[in-house]
């Protein structure tokens, strides 16, 4: 299950549950998916942080003995690497354009410049700086 935050015409956000992309692609193409607010079908999925739900996860609670954080790190940075674009060092500029609705809304990583990184602030776009360590194989 993939948790989106969705934002209608009015700019209205709120959440929907799909199974996949695909699934959201669907409902939307035959107007199933409407914002709670306004009831407007004009929706697009709305850059936010990850969330995902479902089997195989990995969930994790205070019981779990196994996981040191070194593991968790690694477990970390394998889902970045697998479910992320690596935009390199045009993440601002593909980060903005996804803002702007230029470009589909998708998951990216890359690098920026602390200008680059002030500007993405003051146009509104939302990110997150994450360092990644590189581990040895």
């Amino acid at each position: 299950m993939i948790i989106y935050d969705l934002k209608c015409e009015k700019n209205h956000i709120f959440e929907g549950w799909f199974n996949d992309r695909t699934a959201f692609e669907e409902q939307k193409e035959k107007k199933l998916v409407t914002c709670p607010v306004c009831g407007s079908s004009d929706v697009e999925i709305a850059p936010s942080s990850i969330t995902v739900m479902g089997k195989g996860t990995g969930r994790l609670n205070k019981n779990n003995k196994d996981l040191s954080p070194a593991k968790a790190l690694r477990m970390f940075n394998e889902y970045v690497d697998k479910t992320f674009e690596d935009v390199g060092n045009k993440f601002a500029e593909v980060a903005l354009k996804i803002h702007t609705g230029e470009e589909d809304s998708r998951n990216i990583k890359g690098t920026t410049t602390k200008t680059e990184e002030d500007n993405l602030r003051e146009e509104g776009v939302p990110f997150v700086k994450i360092p990644i360590p590189k581990f040895d194989s």
